[in-house]
């Protein structure tokens, strides 16, 4: 794979230290340079948001760092999570002296370093944990618990962002997270793999004519694997197995994400946005404040997910307050 890098052990800094110099909302922490942070800090007295996770999918997740959002960042190697040190020191990085949601995506070495550091902290910095489990190819609803973070998580840092930018404590904010998770889900369609930097094959193997449904970020076992289909039936068969878990208590608002998984154009979106949208006016559902680009990659994997989030009055509310990053502002 050709790559515009110096060498891959470097790949991750030298990409960070670019991210910071391009977008002067970032900034890396003092402490540990592997934690991505808002430049102008949040005032004192508000709950700070800390998340983290892999290099490899921009702009998640160090992207989404700033006012309406996340507060820090703790980020690992590609496909690897952040260390302890990272996690402690983004979480130290988010307290303005009101505790800290620590919200991030449903992995092992994530759960294990960010718990690890919530314990070193305790007694300092009261934190609380919301996990992303948005990922409905990933396990059963009956076992959501144990599904994998991916795109809608986003959801997640924008209620959450909004209601710290508003002053509320941090039993809320966790609340609306963890709402905002119950109610959202996403599901991805793979094309082409991706190829680690330093890597000498793809991280898995899809044939030039296949496509596998509901296939992970990062090569995750899928629903099916099949030939090429037209987008309208692919996209319609995506939304169609996202509604088929609609959330308690909905009542048809429901905003939708388009998502590239790194390759995949926008133009290619667009034409399923175009399908998915019908869909979604068949069903008699309402469009709100929809999203399409390249929110959450994995590198240049080909293909696509899909995410919904099932509104209420105060998560459309907090969907449409103010939020300022370079990849998503309100």
């Amino acid at each position: 794979m050709k790559r515009f890098m110096n060498s891959a052990d470097d790949f991750v800094d030298e990409m960070l230290e670019g991210l910071c110099a391009a977008y002067p909302g970032f900034a890396l922490d003092p402490q540990d340079r592997r934690v991505v942070r808002r430049a102008s800090p949040a005032g004192h007295g508000k709950v700070g948001i800390a998340s983290g996770g892999e290099s490899g999918h921009l702009p998640l997740f160090t992207g989404y760092v700033g006012p309406g959002l996340l507060d820090s960042c703790a980020i690992g190697n590609v496909f690897a999570g952040p260390t302890v040190g990272s996690c402690i020191a983004a979480i130290k990085a988010a307290d303005a002296g009101r505790g800290v949601l620590r919200l991030y995506g449903n992995y092992g070495g994530d759960r294990m370093n960010f718990d690890l550091a919530g314990e070193m902290l305790e007694g300092d910095i009261r934190t609380t944990t919301v996990l992303g489990t948005d990922d409905i190819a990933s396990a059963a609803p009956e076992e959501a618990r144990k599904r994998r973070g991916v795109a809608g998580i986003l959801y997640a840092y924008k209620t959450a962002g909004a209601l710290a930018e508003e002053g509320a404590d941090l039993d809320s904010i966790a609340e609306i997270a963890a709402r905002t998770v119950a109610r959202s889900r996403t599901i991805g369609c793979a094309l082409t793999p991706c190829i680690l930097p330093g890597a000498s094959a793809p991280t898995f193997a899809i044939g030039e004519d296949e496509m596998e449904m509901g296939m992970g970020i990062h090569g995750e076992p899928g629903i099916w694997r099949a030939g090429l289909k037209p987008a309208d039936e692919v996209a319609e068969e995506m939304v169609t197995r996202l509604l088929a878990e609609i959330p308690d208590g909905s009542d048809g608002r429901v905003s939708m994400l388009v998502n590239s998984l790194g390759s995949t154009p926008l133009e290619e979106l667009l034409i399923l946005f175009r399908k998915a949208r019908a869909v979604l006016d068949e069903k008699g559902l309402r469009l709100v404040q929809p999203l399409v680009g390249p929110y959450v990659t994995s590198l240049e994997m080909g293909g696509a997910s899909i995410s919904l989030l099932h509104l209420d009055d105060e998560l459309e509310r907090l969907l449409a307050a103010p939020c300022d990053c370079p990849f998503w502002k309100v």
